[in-house]
């Protein structure tokens, strides 16, 4: 018995060593540990999660002054707003028990081949983009390519889809991609208003009905007329409209002429936008030969998965003349130091974190991930397998619509691409038992059945659908016939003559070794989580786990049209209930919208459903949005966008809000005040006590409280919004819930209310999202084009909360607010940290002050940013919210050895100014001004600056061998960029 006592605890031991060495625990607090944290079974996914081991987070907590966890929590989080009950959601489920989950709930979804359409279609994804970008966390973790010299790869892939879009529409310029098509029309109408300043718009009943659903949205609140008629009979004689929109090919899948709407409209000073679908114009005449202004649409098409509804990435084009009043992120060719050619984003000042209300748009996230999906579709198959592609599918159309011609059926139209409508011969009845039966979903109208094909669809899929038409029919019969040529694009007056996708790039990489080692050599342009902590203060850059990621390729999940009946999507609706059960126990609401698709648009969702409850109670009049100064740029924008009028509130010296100015805006606007947006922990990276009165203090003036959920990775069972007296906030599931940022989107904004907001929750034309039935006279309508917005990136914050669990969920706040305050306490010595709360504290992060260094050295934020590529990082936050600092959130999922690495580059740069201060080095040409240093300026036969060359590169002993990260390209040259606009591939003179 001794000897297998003996053995057993030889086993446990050894058990232990492979555990402690993998988390980092020591023979001296292993006696601390419960059993379950030793050997953890449902918690070993948050102790994967969070970085910090346990006896780190001791010594982080002993450098700080704090014992332990909880005596931290107390002494940052108010109180009065403290949260004190345990999270009511399930216990942590184990990594490999929540794939056997996901799955089972994957398979409830019923995969029907749906040929409805409406600006969603089936592809093809290929594996190697599939496999090697969007399951590729060095393409999904990285952020939005403020920083260029470290972001050239995927700034290159941006590029190219714009070639993409302005080579297929024909147009001059095109941005780096919008969120949906219905949003990037919207977004056109609404440029059409800020160019000319008219109060009306024009849309054709033949665009889809999601887009006008979300264009009445917007002109609704920015107070614009809308009419919606047939595009052929609208007078602007008047000279009183500002735009108009067309569809081409239309909803139902016809194809017209345009040029003499056109034409009329511009005499009348009327601008024009068409939505349009990019692989319709591989074959036909580009919208730019109609003299359009604006094109729009989706590029779900070429290489993204369906994934019932998104993440898409909608495109935007238009005349270079209205490019500074274009919305969006766009990407543009300039210089570096060296004179060499380098991508950077163009045109920033027109950005909402710039313009705040006066900006073109509130819009935050582009798709960026998913657009260098589908230019890279466009790379891996080139011109000519673009266009086999298309002519394939309008060919199979042309099949189809001969063979139902043929038994009896009437094709409504007279040219079409892949889509048609159809009278049929046999009852409505009759054919959709018949589609039930094949599992197959048609588009149903009033009067008749619409029908759009698709790359996936085979030449069975046709006999099936002759099938349930009750016909014998064949496709080889009709192929033998050719009869069905009569209405081919190509040999019409629409056929596109001009070339596309000429440029080396889309030439040169159809085989897949080519294609692979092109998408690696951009993916190692780029500093992503891969490489070493991104620490961008308001932006979250967390673990995005493998577990989590996994679901988002399951074949339930990807292959769902947005509109097919809801019946056919149990799967995804048992996630949404769950998601939402768990998110409003997180936050203290009562009901969740997971129609934004972004931030912003659930910014912009959470202000439409406050002026719709007073619009309800009769308080129109109820305009006024108060703002304090510090707040996120999409706030006041969004609220412009709203139809409100933005009134700044001050802050004070240590970063809270001005109570006494606040209360002085309140006793103006007593009559007219709509809401506060208020953003918590405040931007300024502390726990405002006062937090709760504020919120107080507008309600009894009769407002509402919007809290922007962007600081939520500092409240997650801590602290819930709901409970302290916010009445709706948007979550951003691309920060505090794992999603990833994707090179700057896809995201997720889904919005959380109090129970008397929820009737005024965004609606659907097509699919009933609303919690509650009847709302539709209170709801405002669609704010994106997909009834749940980006679905298919929902099961990893679902996966994010299953595998945390409330304690895990709880700790991982804790531990973020720990790291900050750790990387703040180590810095003190070197750097001002600007704002701390009342017990010396900040949030989940904090601001450190520069601005002193551009008088003792010359050096700004931008310097020390630009340095930080040199150690191996990618910059913080830089001069926001205040000028000339830098903003760091560290997050949880950083261990203490990275939050000391990225400390310890800090603190040698300290250094390098410290000797700029003293005279050792110059103050123009000096490590900091000309950095980032690239390795062919190092290696260069000539090195004609006052410092070394080891200096310039490998400025620190953790700064060595295979840890170096070079940047691609030297500092760029952001002035040259915007005076010599240039968007599209640059020529290039030999082959690559």
């Amino acid at each position: 018995m001794l000897y297998i006592f003996k053995l057993r605890e030889c086993t446990i031991l050894n058990k232990y060593n492979i555990f402690r060495y993998t988390h980092g625990l020591t023979l001296n607090n292993i006696r601390k540990e419960k059993v379950n944290e030793i050997f953890p079974q449902k918690h070993e996914f948050q102790i994967r999660h969070i970085g910090p081991r346990q006896y780190e987070q001791l010594e982080m907590l002993k450098t700080i002054g704090y014992k332990n966890l909880e005596e931290l929590t107390k002494a940052a989080i108010p109180e009065k707003i403290l949260y004190k009950e345990k999270l009511k959601i399930e216990q942590p489920i184990t990594e490999y028990e929540l794939l056997k989950r996901i799955t089972q709930i994957s398979k409830k979804n019923d995969i029907w081949r749906s040929y409805i359409g409406m600006g969603y279609n089936n592809c093809c994804v290929p594996h190697t983009i599939m496999r090697n970008m969007f399951e590729n966390p060095g393409w999904t973790t990285q952020y939005t390519p403020y920083q260029p010299e470290i972001s050239q790869g995927r700034l290159e892939g941006l590029l190219n889809y714009q070639t993409m879009i302005c080579d297929l529409t024909g147009m001059e310029i095109a941005n780096a991609s919008l969120l949906d098509e219905g949003t990037a029309a919207a977004e056109a109408l609404a440029l059409t208003h800020r160019s000319n300043k008219r109060k009306k718009l024009f849309v054709s009943d033949k665009v889809h009905p999601q887009t006008i659903s979300v264009i009445a949205t917007r002109a609704t609140s920015l107070g614009l007329d809308l009419e919606i008629g047939d595009v052929f009979k609208i007078d602007t004689s008047a000279k009183d409209v500002s735009g108009i929109l067309f569809q081409y090919p239309d909803t139902t899948g016809s194809i017209y002429a345009f040029e003499d709407v056109v034409k009329k409209a511009h005499a009348d000073g009327t601008l024009v936008c068409v939505a349009t679908d990019l692989l319709a114009l591989a074959i036909l005449k580009p919208p730019s030969k109609f003299e359009v202004d604006i094109c729009v649409g989706t590029s779900q098409r070429f290489g993204v998965p369906l994934g019932y509804g998104g993440p898409h990435a909608g495109f935007f084009a238009c005349r270079k003349k209205l490019v500074r009043l274009m919305p969006g992120r766009m990407i543009g060719v300039t210089k570096d130091l060296n004179g060499q050619d380098a991508y950077r984003l163009a045109l920033q000042t027109r950005e909402q974190h710039i313009r705040r209300d006066k900006a073109t748009s509130n819009i935050c996230t582009a798709q960026a991930l998913l657009a260098n999906m589908s230019a890279m579709y466009a790379v891996y198959h080139g011109p000519e397998g673009i266009k086999n592609i298309a002519n394939r599918v309008h060919f199979l159309t042309l099949i189809l619509a001969r063979g139902l011609e043929k038994s009896g059926n009437r094709i409504n139209n007279e040219y079409f691409f892949d889509t048609i409508k159809i009278s049929p011969s046999i009852s409505l009845k009759t054919i959709k038992e018949n589609a039930v039966s094949f599992k197959i979903n048609f588009r149903y109208y009033e009067d008749g059945i619409g029908i759009s094909l698709d790359e996936t669809t085979m030449e069975q899929d046709v006999n099936d659908i002759f099938k349930i038409f009750s016909t014998e029919i064949t496709v080889k019969e009709i192929y033998n016939e050719k009869a069905y040529f009569n209405k081919n694009l190509n040999k019409s007056h629409f056929a596109r003559c001009t070339p596309y996708l000429q440029h080396p790039v889309f030439n040169s990489h159809q085989s897949e070794t080519r294609i692979v080692r092109y998408m690696k050599s951009l993916e190692n342009k780029d500093v992503s989580l891969v490489h070493s902590m991104i620490p961008l203060g308001s932006c979250t850059m967390k673990l995005n786990s493998t577990t989590e990621m996994m679901p988002c390729s399951l074949h339930g999940f990807t292959d769902i049209h947005p509109f097919v009946p809801i019946e056919q999507t149990k799967g995804y609706h048992q996630l949404f209930a769950e998601l939402e059960q768990d998110l409003c126990a997180i936050t203290g609401y009562d009901n969740i919208s997971f129609q934004p698709n972004s931030g912003a648009q659930g910014e912009y969702a959470g202000l439409r459903a406050i002026q719709r409850y007073h619009e309800s109670n009769k308080n129109n009049h109820r305009q006024v949005c108060l703002i304090p100064i510090s707040a996120h740029g999409t706030n006041p924008a969004s609220a412009q966008m709203a139809g409100m009028q933005v009134k700044p509130i001050l802050v004070q010296k240590d970063g809270s809000i001005d109570i006494s100015h606040l209360a002085e805006m309140i006793d103006k606007y007593r009559d007219t005040l709509s809401c506060l947006m208020i953003t918590y922990p405040s931007t300024n990276g502390v726990f405002e006590e006062t937090i709760a009165d504020i919120c107080t203090m507008i309600h009894k003036a009769g407002g509402q409280v919007y809290l922007d959920g962007a600081n939520m990775n500092a409240q997650v069972g801590l602290c819930r919004p709901g409970d302290y007296g916010s009445d709706v906030s948007h979550l951003n599931l691309h920060k505090t819930f794992c999603i990833p940022h994707g090179g700057g989107g896809p995201g997720m904004g889904p919005i959380g209310v109090k129970r008397h907001l929820t009737p005024f929750l965004p609606s659907h034309p097509v699919i009933n999202c609303s919690s509650n039935n009847n709302n539709n006279i209170k709801q405002f309508g669609a704010v994106s084009a997909a009834p749940f917005g980006s679905s298919a990136i929902l099961p990893i914050s679902w996966a994010y909360i299953k595998m945390m669990g409330p304690e895990g969920l709880r700790k991982a706040t804790q531990v973020a607010i720990l790291n900050a305050n750790y990387m703040s306490k180590r810095l003190e010595k070197y750097y001002k940290t600007l704002y701390k709360g009342k017990t010396g504290l900040v949030a989940h992060e904090f601001i450190l002050d520069i601005r002193d260094f551009k008088k003792t050295a010359n050096i700004e934020a931008v310097d020390i940013a630009k340095r930080l590529m040199d150690y191996g990082f990618h910059a913080p936050t830089m001069s926001w919210p205040v000028a000339g600092t830098l903003m760091i959130e560290p997050t949880e999922s950083e261990d203490k050895k990275e939050l000391d690495r990225f400390c310890n580059a800090l603190i040698y740069i300290r250094e390098e100014i410290n000797d700029i201060e003293n005279g050792k080095l110059d103050i123009v040409k000096n490590p900091l001004k000309m950095a980032p240093h690239t390795q062919e300026q190092v290696i260069s036969s000539t090195w004609n600056r006052p410092y070394s060359r080891e200096l310039a590169a490998f400025p620190a002993p953790f700064v060595k061998g295979n840890n170096k990260i070079w940047p691609s390209v030297g500092r760029i040259d952001d002035t040259y960029g915007d005076k010599n606009l240039f968007c599209t591939c640059p020529p290039i003179l030999s082959d690559q």
